[in-house]
């Protein structure tokens, strides 16, 4: 970890760089694996199988069998939390749920705005250090909320070629019927493009590596529409003298373990708090099972000094977290001073973990100061809306003159003449 004091404005830049999540080689490879599933379909998804994981795939969607052996296969332990998670993530998102806005902006015209759902979405469910089934209940639920009539779910097989049992658990649960045996780049083109049997969809959601990565963003806007851009996860927190140095330990090492490139920052005003709670991540991460990820992550990692509490503010809303913890002796000071997070955590008990899982907020969040400009996932994420005018005669006549000088300032006398043939005849 690199430790600095009180670190001028004018190096903050330098101080906010993350892991870079893309490189050349990665975009060369993966705009490869795109031209090849959109030209050859489940052919390319076989055989990039074969090629990247070294396993032949036979059925790429998931049996009804296989869903019922991993139902029967996943603990009443586990099951439970699914069912306790999706309860308050429910209750969340359902509050978020768009009213039609009806207003007559002046006699006569009346203008609508009608929130829809989007039709037809996919899901990454990644799988390579971790099954993160949690991550299908921050996507699946929202989308069934928000009325999309079509849900694809893309989450790449084990050794054994099935899926994580806890993952097909939690797509039944939440009443996914697409669920396909796919990972990487491939899965996201499988997606955007549609093959003989993957469902082309019309957005796409969910965290991956760097070549799921990759290919969301070369995708974006060209073939399909993606959540957000995203890379590594990362955290802050915002520690003083009453922060449990074990309590911040564990919640940088929550976002270290995550990966390799994952990126934790660590800011306090009181040079012992920084210090305790750095020989604590010392201590705690020699517990980890995920220790080797957790100490490269730890690698390129930062905890830093300020004196002032306005440049911790200034600090963080410069950095844009993905996740923010303010656990201070006065949270709330500081956390109605914030203006760019994915989420915040308030408090000395209010763990990251928490939002991660069950407390109903969504966890799909944008990374690398994308919160600066982008929301994390929620209901507005799966809808789309539409907007609808209807004008009288009156209406139009009241309208007429400001439409048509306007018009004919632009030089479009089409435009001009769509509203004086009505109101002329």
């Amino acid at each position: 970890m690199d430790i600095c004091e009180n670190p001028l404005r004018n190096l903050w830049e330098d101080l906010c760089l993350r892991p870079s999540s893309l490189n050349q080689d990665v975009i060369s490879r993966v705009e490869k694996i795109i031209d090849r599933v959109r030209m050859h379909g489940d052919t390319a998804l076989r055989e990039l199988s074969m090629e990247i994981e070294k396993r032949k795939l036979d059925n790429i969607l998931v049996s009804d069998a296989e869903i019922r052996e991993a139902i029967d296969s996943v603990s009443e332990r586990t099951k439970r939390a699914v069912e306790n998670a999706a309860s308050n993530i429910r209750r969340f998102h359902e509050a978020q749920l768009p009213s039609q806005i009806e207003v007559e902006t002046a006699k006569g015209v009346k203008c609508i705005q009608k929130p829809l759902p989007i039709e037809k979405v996919g899901l990454y469910i990644p799988a390579g250090t971790a099954p993160l089934f949690s991550t299908i209940l921050m996507l699946a639920l929202p989308a069934q909320i928000a009325g999309c009539k079509e849900v694809s779910l893309c989450s790449p097989a084990g050794p054994s070629g099935k899926i994580a049992a806890e993952v097909l658990y939690a797509a039944h649960f939440c009443g996914v019927k697409n669920i396909y045996k796919i990972g990487g780049a491939q899965a996201i083109a499988a997606m955007a493009y549609g093959t003989e049997t993957v469902s082309r969809v019309y957005k796409i959601f969910g965290p991956g590596n760097q070549y799921v990565t990759t290919a969301k963003q070369l995708l974006n806007g060209k073939v399909v529409a993606i959540d957000m851009p995203a890379g590594p996860s990362e955290v802050m927190v915002i520690a003083d003298e009453t922060s449990n140095p074990s309590y911040a330990a564990a919640d940088l090492l929550s976002q270290a373990e995550h990966g390799r490139d994952s990126q934790v920052m660590l800011l306090s005003s009181s040079k012992s708090t920084l210090n305790a709670i750095a020989d604590e991540v010392m201590r705690q991460v020699e517990l980890l099972g995920r220790k080797d990820l957790a100490e490269t992550a730890l690698s390129h990692s930062r905890f830093i000094l300020f004196d002032l509490e306005e440049d911790i503010v200034d600090f963080a809303n410069f950095y844009a977290p993905e996740h923010l913890i303010v656990s201070t002796e006065k949270p709330w000071e500081i956390v109605d001073r914030i203006t760019a997070a994915g989420s915040v955590f308030v408090g000395h008990y209010t763990p990251e973990s928490a939002g991660d899982y069950a407390s109903g907020t969504n966890h799909t969040l944008p990374t690398c100061g994308w919160a600066r400009s982008f929301s994390g996932v929620n209901i507005d994420s799966f809808t789309r809306k539409m907007t609808i005018q209807e004008i009288s005669r009156e209406g139009l006549e009241g309208l007429s003159e400001t439409i048509v000088a306007m018009a004919e300032a632009e030089g479009l006398d089409a435009h001009a003449q769509a509203v004086k043939i009505r109101v002329t005849m």
